[in-house]
């Protein structure tokens, strides 16, 4: 598979594969600080050097993680991207409480002050506004210039958006300045919604794109009765289709979640798939599938099918 081609606006590169830190602050079960510390240590080990997480993942918990478990930062550290708009509020006794929002430029430094206390760090690579769709008027006044405020102070080095819908995101990626997107759950082989207009326009615009959810919640990872998509119980048709996808893939001996993970770097404005982890052993096999030899003739025939959009062939020249 080759480079991708866009032009970004990234001060820096991303790598091509990062790791996603939900997990790690308990998403669907807690993990402990043993696995956290055999995940983190693997994913070193594999090269990653990428790491996104947020203050809501476990209720800061996936960041303090991070800030304990991986290497200090400088100039050969790892890239790390976490999320603001949503300050934690504690209870008196310190045990987790509430999760608020709040865009202002108060409410973001204080949020990305926790969140490098939390880390360990003085500043880091990338700061999304977490989920804003519902607050176009609150970006438009406060949010946006706060991060960028904080980017001029060096506190960050790239400003972006992180978001499940790829129609808002596309609306705040065409109004604003935006450096990095995340885009989770849009953009795999059982939804290509963020192709028709997120993808482009941030091709044009040379905003960076990062994938996440491409398993769609553990469905393509494995395609079983009680799996989930979205985050809820798989519905039967979506199941039968991504057997589909396990058997075409079957065919030609590759396993399904390597064509999972490599399907959104297809596009040239994607620069990094991030994946949820919380065991070592999830670690390795996920950096084993995103170097799994594809040939052309599987994205082809998973086209004919419906899982990959003609046009991503037509532009790889597959």
């Amino acid at each position: 598979m080759t480079d991708n081609a866009a032009t970004s606006r990234l001060p820096f590169t991303l790598p091509r594969l990062g790791i996603g830190t939900a997990p790690l602050g308990g998403l669907f079960e807690e993990v402990t600080e043993e696995d956290a510390a055999a995940t983190l240590k693997a994913a070193t080990e594999a090269g990653i050097t990428y790491f996104d997480t947020a203050p809501r993942y476990g209720h800061g918990l996936a960041e303090q993680r991070l800030g304990r478990l991986l290497p200090p930062s400088g100039g050969t550290g790892p890239v790390i991207s976490t999320k603001t708009g949503w300050l934690l509020r504690p209870r008196p006794d310190g045990s987790p409480g509430e999760v608020i929002t709040d865009w202002t430029e108060r409410g973001i430094r204080e949020s990305l002050e926790s969140s490098l206390t939390r880390l360990g760090r003085s500043s880091i690579d990338i700061l999304y506004l977490h989920d804003p769709d519902d607050f176009p008027d609150e970006i438009r006044r406060t949010a946006y210039p706060a991060v960028r405020k904080l980017r001029d102070e060096g506190l960050i080095r790239a400003i972006g958006f992180g978001m499940n819908h790829s129609g808002p995101l596309a609306s705040y990626v065409a109004e604003f300045e935006v450096d990095v997107v995340l885009i989770a759950g849009r953009f795999s082989l059982l939804d290509h919604g963020a192709l028709t207009t997120l993808l482009p326009l941030c091709a044009d615009m040379g905003t960076a794109v990062v994938v996440g959810g491409v398993f769609n919640t553990g469905l393509l990872a494995d395609p079983s009765p009680g799996a989930m998509f979205n985050y809820r119980p798989v519905p039967a048709e979506t199941l039968e289709r991504a057997r589909q996808c396990r058997a075409l893939c079957e065919v030609y001996g590759v396993p399904l979640p390597a064509a999972a993970i490599q399907f959104p770097l297809l596009h040239a404005a994607v620069n990094s798939v991030v994946l949820g982890c919380r065991s070592a052993a999830e670690v390795t096999a996920n950096a084993a599938a995103s170097r799994f030899p594809i040939p052309a003739e599987l994205w082809q025939r998973l086209a004919e099918a419906g899982f990959v959009p003609e046009q991503l062939l037509e532009e790889h020249g597959e």
